[in-house]
């Protein structure tokens, strides 16, 4: 696909260098402009003909700063979705949780998010469009031994997702701007790569599917939520994983 034909809706997709998120991006890639996020250079796979790359270490609020500015700038007027995808876990018991660690997982899940958030409902809100989608995941629902800040951070998105959705309706009584978080279960990754086929065959036990999702089935969500199909599904969290309790 060429430039002259590109579609002028653009998509930001932070953490797009792997997993969900580059799941997401291939998804998306025909049908919008992709902004696609990483935290350094080489980070990803592919940026693709007619896209953008915007690089920052979401665990420095500097480059956070800058990063939005970059966005509201560079993409501003075109700027149709955000998908807050990046995401870091650090696993151990909070007893001996470094204070460094806690820090990272707050600024790169929960700040980082909403700072994103704040500069794209400042564009949404002048147009009275937009959709935000934020990650979250299953543990901030249910809690997980060894990931107490992880899924604290994951349980805030979801918050922070309905809340910014009936902001939107007290700023404009007419307007279509949606705000919503996904929250996946077991997803193939490098994570679930690493887990010993003990405890896996464990955790899919409590998985009614008996399997582990697809990155591409949380993408085909993602494509459906971001559609007019979609346009009275807001403030909702839905649940992608495999019916997991």
């Amino acid at each position: 696909m060429n430039n002259k034909t590109k579609p002028t809706r653009k998509v930001l997709i932070t953490g797009a260098g792997r997993g969900i998120g580059l799941a997401i991006a291939q998804k998306l890639s025909e049908e919008y402009t992709l902004i696609l996020h990483a935290s350094q250079e080489g980070n990803l796979q592919s940026v693709g003909e007619g896209n953008y790359a915007l690089y920052a270490d979401f665990s420095d609020p500097v480059q956070v700063s800058d990063f939005c500015k970059k966005l509201k700038q560079e993409h501003g007027d075109s700027l149709y979705a955000v998908i807050n995808n990046a995401g870091v876990a650090i696993d151990k018991s909070l007893i001996f949780q470094p204070e460094r660690d806690i820090d990272k997982m707050l600024n790169v899940n929960l700040k980082a998010p909403i700072m994103i958030c704040k500069t794209a409902m400042k564009l949404f809100t002048l147009k009275k469009e937009g959709v935000i989608i934020n990650i979250s995941s299953c543990v901030g629902q249910t809690g997980n031994a060894f990931q107490s800040v992880y899924a604290a951070t994951k349980a805030g998105l979801v918050a922070l997702s309905k809340s910014l959705a009936q902001e939107a309706a007290a700023l404009s009584e007419e307007h279509r701007i949606r705000v919503l978080s996904v929250s996946p279960g077991l997803i193939q990754s490098e994570m679930t790569d690493k887990i010993p086929p003990q405890m896996l065959n464990q955790v899919l036990q409590l998985v009614p599917a008996k399997r582990i999702g697809k990155p591409s089935e949380v993408a085909e969500l993602i494509s459906f939520l971001l559609s007019d199909k979609a346009s009275y599904i807001n403030s909702s969290n839905i649940e992608v994983d495999g019916g997991l309790r």
